[in-house]
């Protein structure tokens, strides 16, 4: 005997919590606007009309780390501003997701010399890695939807 046959025709909806609180982080995550180089160009134009990131969420970029929950560091890192990077993710509030997009952010891309960061991953967690140089807008979004899935996969007990 299944809820629907107990139940009736009461409209009642069963969802497990951990489904519901994965479900509205996903739709609900604020990109922090941190454009470096030239990924930023690309950043910008998926936030735009043709593409419109605000489908899945995001209306627009913040400014402020204090109010956003994704980081998309877009370009290549300096060592200079590594530590910039750093005091902004600290101030984002839990959970917080990160996002290399392109291949200067990811692996140092064609800068390989001691004043760029070889990965941004040497200074914060990165969740998703988005490929290219500079990643199409469709590369980006094809990386916000990975990383949808990977927060929806995410169990109660791996939030401690």
């Amino acid at each position: 005997m299944g809820v629907e046959q107990k139940l009736g025709d009461m409209g009642v909806v069963t969802h497990r919590l951990e489904d519901v609180i994965n479900w509205s982080r996903t739709r609900a995550m604020w990109p922090m606007l941190f454009g470096l180089a030239c990924c930023a160009i690309e950043m910008m134009a998926a936030q735009a009309s043709h593409y419109d990131m605000s489908r899945f969420g995001m209306e627009l970029m913040r400014a402020s780390p204090r109010q956003s929950d994704l980081m998309i560091v877009a370009g290549r890192v300096t060592r200079k501003m590594a530590p910039v990077l750093r005091r902004l993710y600290d101030q984002m509030p839990d959970p917080k997701w990160v996002i290399s997009m392109g291949d200067c952010a990811s692996c140092g891309g064609v800068f390989n010399n001691y004043a760029v960061v070889q990965g941004v991953d040497e200074v914060v967690p990165v969740d998703v890695y988005v490929a290219g140089c500079p990643p199409r807008p469709e590369a980006l979004i094809h990386g916000i939807v990975t990383l949808y899935e990977k927060v929806q996969a995410e169990k109660m007990k791996d939030w401690a």
